[in-house]
């Protein structure tokens, strides 16, 4: 009896891995791809988690049959944000994207634990063998911005809603400033702090507040549409940050300094498909397709266009530096010297306002 019941046991073992090795032959050496992605903000039809979907989307169709793809939005900085990465890592995802500056010592934690799942953390600093990061020149955009607004302003005022200060918005800030300054010697910006990466409410009430102060001209590094919708109804010019905001504002915006991931994010998924990514520090700008100018408006007259045009070519082309000194910051001290071009290591740690931003930077 104990014979004949380990002989049908060795059968049906005998069977089902034969059947299992039919179901994980061919079929699991085509599995897709799973790729998780993690949002800071809903997606939207605007900003910079829709910018980050519609790359995610763009690496889906040209990846077709290859990649199943998953996101969660609107998760907040913290331990909301480690638990999300983590389900991602425990269910199958190889590949994880996240995608705002706060994720990243909850994605170096999480990746730990998971050494087989490689995972890209957008803006931050800090890698592992299984992390990368990547990261946009967001600061060449906002330079054309700034001397479009510079060109455009009659109060010789813009006001800027901004996030957090770190070094990544206050290169936006100070880009924007020289920029405007460039062209405009009397041109001053004046910032104000949300605190929050996504409050539309704050957002209205900072750019309407800078309207009272004499700005005529807004932009933003936040994720909603809310200053470019100030600024139309109060009929002031504007510039989109992230993606085209245009469609909130048609007289008000000006541009925008739009960002393009999904060529990266094809890139990086094709190299964990064919197993040779290695890891990643990008920082992609104008060059390299990362940064584009929306289109600009028609109030632009046709000498500004085009000597933004010009300067986006040399942006380009390594010909034209936003940061070259004689660079001050807005105490006076000199932080670079003339004819120098700040380097990345420099950019990446910047904690000042250049010369022409009013008011002194908030202590973190």
């Amino acid at each position: 009896m104990n014979t004949q019941r380990i002989t049908r046991w060795a059968f049906a073992l005998a069977v089902g891995t034969a059947l299992g090795s039919l179901a994980a032959g061919p079929a699991a050496a085509q599995a897709p791809l799973k790729v998780g992605f993690v949002y800071v903000s809903p997606i939207g039809d605007a900003g910079w988690t829709f910018q980050h979907d519609q790359g995610r989307k763009e690496m889906e169709k040209a990846l077709a049959g290859k990649v199943e793809t998953k996101y969660v939005e609107n998760v907040p900085e913290g331990p909301d944000a480690e638990r999300v990465i983590r389900e991602f890592a425990a269910n199958g995802y190889k590949l994880v994207f996240t995608t705002s500056f706060g994720y990243m010592n909850p994605t170096i934690k999480v990746a730990q634990q998971f050494p087989n799942t490689v995972f890209l953390h957008a803006t931050g600093y800090k890698t592992a063998k299984n992390v990368g990061i990547y990261n946009a020149r967001f600061y060449e955009g906002r330079y054309l911005c700034g001397v479009m607004a510079g060109k455009m302003t009659k109060s010789n005022v813009a006001g800027y809603v901004a996030a957090f200060p770190i070094p990544e918005v206050l290169q936006g800030i100070n880009a924007f400033t020289l920029g405007m300054r460039s062209v405009n010697p009397k041109a001053e910006v004046r910032v104000i702090w949300t605190n929050s990466w996504y409050d539309p409410g704050r957002e209205r009430e900072a750019a309407n507040t800078l309207i009272s102060q004499g700005a005529d001209v807004l932009t933003h590094h936040t994720d909603s549409t809310a200053v470019v919708q100030a600024a139309e109804e109060k009929g002031k010019y504007a510039f989109g940050y992230h993606s085209d905001m245009s469609k909130y504002g048609p007289k008000a915006e000006l541009s925008a300094t739009t960002h393009q991931w999904g060529a990266f994010y094809t890139k990086v998924t094709q190299e964990v498909l064919a197993g040779t990514w290695k890891g990643t520090n990008v920082w992609g700008g104008i060059k390299d397709g990362m940064i584009k100018l929306a289109p600009i408006n028609a109030a632009v007259p046709k000498d500004v266009v085009e000597l933004v045009a010009s300067k986006e070519k040399d942006i380009g082309a390594g010909k034209l530096h936003p940061f070259t000194g004689p660079l001050k910051d807005n105490a006076g001290k000199e932080r670079l010297a003339a004819g120098q071009t700040m380097g990345d290591d420099k950019l990446a740690v910047m904690d000042f306002y250049v010369e022409g931003v009013q008011g002194t930077l908030p202590k973190q």
